[in-house]
């Protein structure tokens, strides 16, 4: 299996946001032989409501990909972000 099968299962996805307002939403999936996690980065005062899309970030079991997602979460709650599983 890989990304390119097609054949994914979703393990979480985290919604930070802060003063209302969207700032990330990040998505882990698993592909069996690695796990990826998907940014979406809404840029605070940026010329777009569109959102930047860093990554993807590829890791090899999800174990990895949850310490990352652990890490990032705990960032942005340090820069103020309510951060609520969806």
């Amino acid at each position: 299996m890989s990304e390119a099968t097609g054949t994914a299962r979703e393990l979480f996805v985290r919604h930070a946001r802060r003063d209302g307002r969207s700032i990330a939403i990040l998505r882990a999936v698993d592909y069996g032989d690695s796990c990826v996690v998907e940014a979406e980065v809404y840029p605070a005062g940026g010329r777009s409501a569109e959102p930047t899309r860093p990554g993807p970030y590829t890791f090899a079991d999800a174990h990895q990909a949850t310490a990352f997602m652990t890490e990032a979460v705990e960032a942005l709650m340090v820069l103020g972000c309510d951060v609520h599983a969806q």
